[in-house]
């Protein structure tokens, strides 16, 4: 667990600006700062961002949030990473529970982290040693630029080559690197001596792949053997730092042109990858020697609304593509598009950009077949749909597959074309909805919005969060705590009134991030317009507050009167009770002149 005072702490360093910046080219406009959003299409700029209080807003697809909330959005980091990238970037350490589990992973993570970037500097520096290592680069068409933007090196053909790199070689924590392999002890037979159990290095004779994770740190390797030898690409174990089903190959460079293409492309290798990049098309990653996950899924449509997978089109390849498919129907969101090409069975991704170049591989790329196709198409080309028997199975082998698919457009139309395949009506198809979908109780038709107005608490609470130091001029004892949006406005007034007086919204948004009262800011920031185009020169908010809180006043005593009066009807109330309605009344009468609008206010 992260302190909250040090993730305010590191709010109040950090400047937003140069956090966005880095990845989505600002321009000044006024008081903020502009851009075309990140995380929706558009032409014309309507993502704003604010230094006076290091926040963003798009009023195109209402994005916003802190930096924090930045990073997590756009890298698609966790929430504690993203702390801890920001901590780097300003120098500072994050703090961690002294002497408890999460402390001593968290220091054996950086050490760790530490020994595989020592691996890759050494890795680098020795293929500009080896003419072998680098003739084989050249052979497949990659240039300096490209190797160094990918990081590659070379791993010399010894044993134990990383023993001059690190003078603990034989300590335990090398072998959580994943760099080296201790062979096993043996006696000795017939003769023999024992055989001792020695250490040697994973990686020998191979060009080398550095893999990075999100933050852009070194958590593994893969190796690409130069020449005859097998196997062919050798990949880092499961490690400490290091999840293959977790990770994707080529992700950190590849971010800022996902992001530009809104797309994505997945293929099988760390050379198809970097051949991709080499002849300008640098939205692919790659798997690590392993299948399609969930997780590389859905971290990959949080990045862009369009995944490709590209897999040769041999058997091989069609296999590997039916695995993605399985994998990505539970988390298949309407909207977003999963869709797979086919190479010749002759070509990979590598050797047909090069064949073709960026022009035939990006036309290739537009006959990706969509996956609702891929999936109907597949299912439908192995049994006999002339017969109703044939039917019948088609119907039984899509049923566990589409009973994945939580996308309501999506799932209904797939579900539609079975029927209309099999020749049945949609609604004949029991048990293709997922359980959940199922689960929830049919819609009646939507009844007429009646738009109510906006509680004075509401309007209270969006002016302070415009200036959260305006908080101190609020009178917490006008603020009733019986409406969620009253509790939520004692609970800001309280934080903001005992923080510092330079308090921003991004400080205050972080304090209350997954709270009770979340909710309730996240519309007030939705709907209060914190960054509109009016500048805060041009509003009075201190007037604004000053006259909601006298209408507030004016409410509290109007249910105090309506009470008393109840009361007094039913002969009730005592002397000093009477004098008490005889004051409200007339100071009333006074306000209801200089608040017309309140003459009838909400009970």
């Amino acid at each position: 667990m992260i302190p909250q005072d040090f993730i305010q702490s590191l709010l109040g360093r950090v400047d937003i600006i140069d956090v966005i910046d880095r990845h989505v080219r600002l321009k000044k406009a006024g008081a903020n700062y502009k851009a075309c959003c990140p995380f929706h299409n558009e032409k014309t700029p309507s993502f704003n961002v604010s230094p006076s209080k290091q926040f963003y807003h798009c009023f195109g697809c209402g994005a916003h949030g802190n930096a924090i909330g930045f990073l997590m959005e756009y890298t698609g980091l966790t929430y504690p990473d993203a702390i801890r990238e920001l901590a780097q970037q300003v120098g500072m350490e994050v703090p961690e529970v002294r002497g408890g589990p999460p402390a001593q992973a968290a220091s054996r993570d950086k050490g760790l982290a530490e020994r595989m970037l020592q691996a890759l500097s050494y890795y680098r520096a020795e293929l500009r040693k080896s003419p072998e290592a680098i003739d084989y680069l050249k052979g497949r068409g990659l240039s300096g630029e490209i190797a160094a933007r990918y990081g590659l090196g070379f791993a010399p053909d010894a044993w134990q080559s990383l023993k001059g790199v690190f003078p603990d070689y034989e300590a335990e924590a090398m072998k959580d690197t994943g760099l080296v392999i201790d062979s096993e002890a043996a006696e000795g037979r017939e003769g023999e001596p024992a055989r001792k159990a020695r250490r040697y290095d994973r990686f020998r004779g191979r060009v080398m792949f550095p893999i990075l994770d999100s933050r852009g740190n070194v958590i593994g390797f893969g190796g690409r053997i130069i020449g005859e030898g097998e196997p062919k690409y050798l990949n880092s174990p499961e490690t400490p730092l290091f999840e293959k089903g977790r990770e994707l190959y080529g992700l950190w460079q590849a971010k800022r042109a996902i992001r530009d293409a809104n797309q994505v492309i997945v293929v099988e290798g760390y050379m198809d990858v970097v051949a991709l990049a080499q002849h300008g098309v640098e939205n692919a990653v790659a798997t690590l020697g392993t299948a399609t996950t969930p997780v590389h899924v859905s971290k990959l449509l949080r990045l862009a609304d369009n995944v490709v997978f590209c897999f040769d089109g041999d058997s091989a390849g069609r296999k590997a593509a039916w695995k993605a498919l399985e994998v990505s129907l539970p988390v298949l969101a309407d909207g977003k598009s999963v869709s797979f090409l086919f190479l010749p069975p002759e070509d990979d991704p590598d050797t047909f950009v090069r064949r073709q170049g960026k022009e035939g591989f990006v036309e290739a790329l537009a006959g990706a077949k969509p996956l609702s196709q891929f999936l109907v198409g597949e299912i439908a080309s192995k049994v006999d749909m002339g017969t109703e028997e044939g039917r019948a199975r088609f119907l039984a082998q899509a049923k566990p597959l589409v009973s994945q698919i939580e996308a309501p457009a999506l799932g209904a139309m797939i579900r539609k074309r079975l029927a209309e395949m099999a020749g049945l009506e949609p609604g004949e198809l029991p048990g293709y909805i997922p359980p959940r979908v199922a689960a929830r109780p049919s819609q009646s038709p939507a009844p007429r919005m009646v738009r109510r107005p906006q509680s004075l608490e509401g309007q209270i609470l969006q002016r302070v969060l415009r200036k959260p130091a305006l908080a101190r001029t609020v009178d917490p004892d006008l603020v009733g705590e019986g409406s969620p949006e009253g509790r939520a406005l004692h609970a800001v007034l309280a934080y903001a009134r005992e923080g510092e007086a330079n308090l921003t919204l991004g400080q205050l948004t972080a304090h209350f991030d997954g709270g009770e009262h979340a909710p309730l800011l996240e519309a007030a920031l939705g709907s209060g317009r914190i960054l509109d185009e009016v500048t805060e020169a041009e509003l009075d908010l201190e007037a604004e507050l000053s006259g909601l809180q006298e209408k507030l006043a004016l409410q509290r005593s109007e249910r105090r009167k309506a009470e008393l009066e109840a009361r007094a009807m039913d002969g009730g109330l005592g002397e000093a009770e009477r004098a008490e309605l005889d004051v409200l009344k007339a100071s009333q009468a006074a306000a209801r002149g200089a608040n017309p609008g309140l003459e009838n206010p909400p009970k």
